[in-house]
């Protein structure tokens, strides 16, 4: 470096430039100030001496690293800090706003870094205070800022820094220094009120926020979940959050300021409002601080003020979200004025739900306050009316209507908005409605009847007409159905009602399933069934497919008692007197659902985690076993009645789908019963194992070969005995084996070939519940074993000499990784007594454990680490 000049041209460069190359040839010349010590003096000229902010900023942020990454000498850090403290109040208010920020950065570093080193490191709010009490607003900002960083600084923890020391450091600043910053920033607050849009009103709001929101107990809250418990706020802060103007400041901020200021005010009321019951002196100073927060949400919702701005709505549903999180009902009916404030919620929930497009995320903390509000209601004690039976009745059909609405207005192109099509969002808006229907069950239930039988009739009478060019009304219809029959399901999740016997409760569920079940009869017949590939039908389908999975839950099988009251009921409704009448139609929708879906992946994918539930399930596996259908599936799982398995995009589905079938077959003790359902598979092992080798490379075989490892592998993975095992074993060893040796042998460079097949030799060879348990005379560990090692040479010595492709990963490191996996496997599994190979010159073990060594020194180190599975 020859000069300054020249530095600052290359900091210039570094920071402005648009030529990558420039950038990371400044880059590579300035390195040497952030990684050798020695260059500290040098960043101390620069300060002292550069011009542009751009080389002021190159000193800072070197600074920045040396100090996070070297252990500095004790003195020299404290000559680092007093310089920043010097240099701040001299040249601060003139710099760059990003100088300024990454110098205080840097001293609040110092100071974290160094606070148990010496005492001088922790004099840093009387620093601050020297700042703020300059008459000038230049220097009162700078101490905002400082504050303002210091608190995040001591609330995260650093890479250069163990966590251990991390949480002494900042529980003993929040011990000895956050309740004086927190007074700090309230005093600046109500000082700067009067001054219209000042910068400074952001610092000191800024600086509230961040002290409410610190980490007091060290549980580190997840940043990216909005939801969290409530505030530990320490025992010596109880003065000034008793005390009302503390509360009111924020409510006035709310008032005086415009976004984005107005939603951090309310930010600051959603942490007040969860602050610890326990910080209160007792329940009256409690009940007097609700009492303040109510007036003040209230005042709110009486002018509407800034609410017509979508962040600071979405913070204000929080904040109603949280009076019932940290308050009991009967705290809230006791305050003055309580009905006024409940009528206004129940109000602003209902113009919400009206405004699902503009407020759809935040109806969320709404819903969440009035279904906490309903399930509290048994434990109210006391004559205080609670006025929820006036306005829960309202929002439950307010809710019903909004959804209708937003089906009518045709939803935003974009899938992923739609609920229908997205099971979290789905989730998000029926988490916490069934609890308010469930609390005037009887008259929600005949709503949503009310609502549903003109819907079902106009869908009825469309079944029966030829189809038609124009299906956009019928889609809206199927979309309509598909809420109420998500909403349903929701309801029949959940089983506690209030006010209303268990045996009434059963009647209402069986009048709502039977709707439901009614729709499975039209939805499968006349015109509908020609309309399995449309969007709206694939929406109605899964919603269906969600309502037996709760319904299920509830009353077949396993958990479910023998639910007289609903089988009764169902018996006059539909003639379903008992289980296995009802679980023969949701296995025939199951079936419905295989054979007429090819396209839809997610259909499928969902038909078949219900299918698997129900096998799966004790109870409800062995009733199975007594239904036609699933007699008839076990028999026939072929492509002819099964499309789907003919659809490549669905071959992962495969898996599930042989899985399920797997667990059936497995649950009668018959070796016959197993060779006759094998049948389908044989006859494709046949007609590949007579393919020849000039054939052998075609889109028939490769597709063929692909679906029988995945329905392999399904069936392996329902084999969990020793007995069920042996089976699959003797089915395969050794008749069918050469196959796969074939199969990776011809396709070693078709990942979509080879992942499948090894996948299936890692489940083949896993010893999961002592499955592979063969007799003591018995060779079968070692001849496993033996096909396991010509498997892995096969693929192994041929994938090592193919050059890499584009997406090594998917080409060779997926593959290495599994056959790593087989073998790890085949070795732990216990089955094979290895010292046989050496004792017979048998090569199986040591010719595996070259080729496996080779192809892992075949990867280079940074593709190690880059890929976390290899």
């Amino acid at each position: 470096m020859e000069s300054l000049a020249q530095l600052e041209a290359l900091c210039e460069r570094l920071y402005n430039s648009q030529d990558s190359a420039e950038r990371a040839h400044a880059e590579s010349t300035l390195k040497c100030f952030s990684v050798n010590v020695d260059y500290i003096s040098q960043c101390q000229y620069i300060l002292d001496n550069a011009l542009t902010p751009y080389a002021l900023m190159l000193a800072s942020s070197s600074l920045l690293k040396q100090v996070t990454e070297h252990s500095l000498s004790l003195q020299l850090r404290l000559d680092i800090r007093n310089y920043l403290i010097n240099y701040l109040a001299n040249r601060g208010p003139d710099l760059q706003p990003f100088v300024t920020g990454s110098l205080i950065q840097l001293f609040c570093r110092v100071t974290k870094f160094g606070w148990f080193d010496d005492d001088r490191f922790r004099d840093v709010v009387k620093e601050s205070m020297n700042f703020l009490s300059q008459a000038t607003s230049g220097h009162y900002a700078i101490g905002l800022k400082i504050l303002n960083q210091l608190v995040s600084e001591m609330n995260q923890p650093n890479p250069g820094l163990p966590a251990t020391h991390h949480r002494r450091v900042a529980c003993s600043f929040r011990d000895q220094c956050l309740f004086q910053i927190f007074q700090i920033s309230l005093t600046s607050l109500c000082q700067l009120k009067n001054e219209v849009a000042n910068r400074l009103q952001e610092l000191a709001l800024s600086l509230s926020l961040k002290c409410l929101s610190f980490d007091f107990v060290g549980t580190s809250l997840d940043e990216s979940s909005e939801e969290f418990g409530s505030v530990q706020i320490p025992s010596s802060w109880r003065s000034v959050l008793e005390d009302p103007s503390t509360l009111q400041i924020f409510f006035d901020y709310y008032a005086i300021t415009k976004p984005p200021l107005s939603k951090e005010a309310l930010e600051c009321l959603v942490r007040l409002a969860s602050v610890r019951r326990s910080l209160f002196t007792n329940d009256a100073e409690r009940s007097k601080f609700l009492a303040h927060l109510m007036t003040g949400t209230k005042e709110i919702l009486q002018t509407g003020q800034g609410l017509a701005d979508h962040d600071n709505y979405h913070e204000y549903c929080r904040l109603l979200g949280r009076f019932k999180v940290n308050y009991q009902l009967s705290e809230l009916v006791k305050v003055e004025g309580y009905s006024d404030w409940i009528r206004l919620v129940a109000e602003f929930t209902l113009k919400s739900l009206q405004s699902w497009q503009w407020a759809s995320s935040s109806v969320y903390y709404l819903l969440g306050l009035w279904s906490r509000l309903v399930t509290s209601v048994p434990y109210l004690k006391g004559d205080t009316p609670s006025m929820l039976d006036e306005f829960v009745p309202k929002i439950t059909e307010g809710f019903i209507t909004s959804r209708f609405d937003s089906v009518q207005a045709g939803f935003p192109d974009d899938i992923s908005e739609n609920p229908l099509d997205n099971v979290e969002l789905l989730q998000d808006q029926l988490e916490c409605f069934p609890y308010l229907c469930r609390f005037q069950y009887e008259s929600s239930s005949l709503y949503i009847i009310k609502v549903m039988e003109p819907i079902l009739q106009t869908y009825t009478e469309r079944a029966r007409l030829p189809a038609s060019g124009d299906n956009g009304e019928l889609s809206v219809v199927e979309a309509k159905l598909a809420w109420i029959v998500h909403i349903i399901a929701a309801i029949l999740k959940i089983k506690q009602s209030i006010g209303c016997s268990t045996e009434s409760q059963e009647i209402i569920d069986a009048e709502l399933a039977a709707r439901v079940l009614q729709l499975i009869n039209i939805s499968d017949s006349g015109l509908h069934i020609q309309r399995y590939g449309e969007l709206s039908k694939q929406r109605l389908d899964r919603a269906i497919l969600t309502f037996f999975q709760h319904f299920r839950k509830s009353y077949v099988g396993d958990q479910a008692m023998h639910s007289s009251k609903l089988y009764a009921r169902l018996s006059e409704l539909l003639g379903i007197h008992d289980h296995l009448l009802l679980l023969n139609v949701i296995v025939g929708k199951i079936a419905t659902n295989l054979k007429c879906y090819t396209e839809s992946e997610e259909v499928i994918d969902h038909t078949l985690s219900l299918f698997l539930e129900l096998a799966s399930g004790y109870m409800t596996g062995k009733l199975l076993l007594k239904l036609d259908t699933i007699k008839f599936i076990i028999g026939h799982h072929t492509r002819e009645h099964f499309p789907f398995l003919e659809e490549y995009r669905c071959s992962r589905s495969r898996t599930t789908f042989y899985y399920t079938i797997g667990w059936l077959i497995f649950m009668e003790d018959s070796p016959v019963k197993f060779k006759s359902s094998m049948d389908p598979l044989l006859q494709v092992f046949i007609s590949l194992e007579s393919t020849p080798d000039t054939m052998f490379r075609t889109d028939t075989v490769k597709y063929a070969l692909i679906g029988l490892m995945r329905d392999l592998r399904g069936i392996a993975m329902a084999t969990n005995s020793r007995r069920t095992y042996g089976l699959l074993f003797d089915w395969l060893y050794p008749a069918h084996m050469p196959l796969l040796l074939k199969g990776i042998s011809h396709w070693t460079d078709t990942p979509e070939v080879t992942t499948p097949l090894l996948k299936f030799m890692a489940e083949f060879v896993l010893n999961k519940a002592q499955r592979l348990t063969f007799d003591s005379s018995s060779p079968n560990g070692i001849l496993l074993f033996r096909e396991v090692s010509k498997l892995i040479i096969a693929y192994g010595s041929r994938i090592l000499s193919l050059p890499n492709a584009a997406d090594v990963y998917a080409f060779k490191y997926k593959g290495i990784w599994i056959c790593l996996t087989i073998l790890s496997r085949a070795l732990a599994g216990n089955y094979v007594n290895f010292g046989v190979f050496e004792l017979y010159g048998d090569r199986a073990l040591a010719d595996a454990l070259d080729i496996a060594l080779k192809m892992m020194l075949s990867i280079p180190l940074s593709d190690i680490l880059a890929y976390r599975k290899v």
